[in-house]
């Protein structure tokens, strides 16, 4: 059985919240350690916004449950009519994550049967150990970046060999099913973006979304990969027709990394293009409509080339 960091930190969080809770001498301080598991969050600004929620659910329900107990009484119906009114008010302003953990402290009123400042300081110290607590457990978060530029050289190994495949198949007649490795290569992007997007979130004060940008970009050049392989899966042309496009795929499959602006193979693709324009003019219907896919897949590998030239130019 494998212990996380973040169970680590969990059970650390919430040791420390009952001790002080306990210590402080606060009133059902089981309640710190509750409130301290469920603020450890993924990222530190998640803990962060977590425990801003906490505390405006718990300024609300105060208030309101104060007003309700006080004309219905401290009974069951007087805590139903607070969570009528109460859960409605935390989705209009976005702090459903915080009903269970803020009910459960307004429980502890019901119990008392008062709201004695005593109390309210109570409950404020409750969530405020609980929060504390976790927020200082996140402080440490292992750093994502190594990690995330590994990801990035294996994202690119496997779009060049992409490329070389598509390079590869365009005169067989058995053409491989490519898409699976777009699919499988799609789900390696995803991976990677949320280990960028949890890294970005780790940091308080640097603003930097390159590395979810980039793996954006990635995604969507090989959604147009794919639409490619699937246009191509439908061509039957003379090897001649399909030279230049194998050309391009095979030194885009070469040349593909990270530092690679695209500008001269853009330059290429336009060569490539017009060349396509004077040639003969079709002489049936099928080669028109094979000719026409064909000249389909150099737009799409057009804008494939330009989403990078276009990632580059804004960094």
């Amino acid at each position: 059985m494998k212990i996380g960091l973040r169970t680590i930190k969990t059970v650390v969080a919430c040791f420390f919240a009952l001790i002080i809770a306990q210590q402080l001498e606060l009133l059902y301080y089981t309640a710190a350690g509750i409130i301290a598991i469920l603020s450890v969050g993924n990222t530190k600004k998640s803990s962060l916004n977590t425990g801003i929620s906490r505390f405006v659910s718990l300024a609300i329900a105060t208030a309101l449950a104060a007003v309700i107990f006080n004309l219905v009484g401290y009974t069951p119906l007087g805590f139903t009519l607070y969570l009528v009114v109460f859960i409605p008010l935390t989705v209009r302003f976005s702090l459903t994550d915080s009903i269970v953990v803020t009910s459960v402290l307004v429980t502890h009123y019901l119990l008392e049967q008062n709201f004695g400042w005593e109390l309210i300081l109570n409950e404020i110290l409750l969530m405020a150990i609980g929060v504390g607590v976790a927020l200082l457990s996140n402080l440490y978060m292992p750093n994502l970046e190594k990690k995330i530029k590994q990801e990035q050289e294996t994202i690119e190994v496997h779009v060049r060999q992409l490329l070389l495949d598509m390079a590869d198949d365009l005169t067989r007649t058995d053409k491989e099913d490519l898409v699976d490795s777009c699919d499988i290569l799609l789900e390696s992007i995803d991976y990677g973006q949320r280990q960028a997007r949890m890294h970005q979130e780790n940091q308080w004060f640097e603003e930097n979304w390159y590395y979810e940008k980039y793996f954006i970009m990635r995604r969507s050049q090989v959604r147009s990969l794919r639409e490619m392989i699937l246009i191509l899966k439908q061509i039957q042309i003379e090897e001649a027709w399909v030279a230049d496009l194998r050309i391009l795929l095979t030194k885009a499959g070469e040349t593909l990394s990270e530092g690679n602006d695209g500008v001269q193979m853009l330059r290429n693709i336009d060569l490539v293009m017009e060349s396509y324009r004077l040639k003969p003019l079709p002489k049936n219907r099928e080669e028109f409509e094979n000719r026409a896919r064909l000249f389909q897949c150099l737009q799409i590998f057009k804008n494939f080339i330009e989403l990078k030239a276009e990632f580059t130019m804004q960094q």
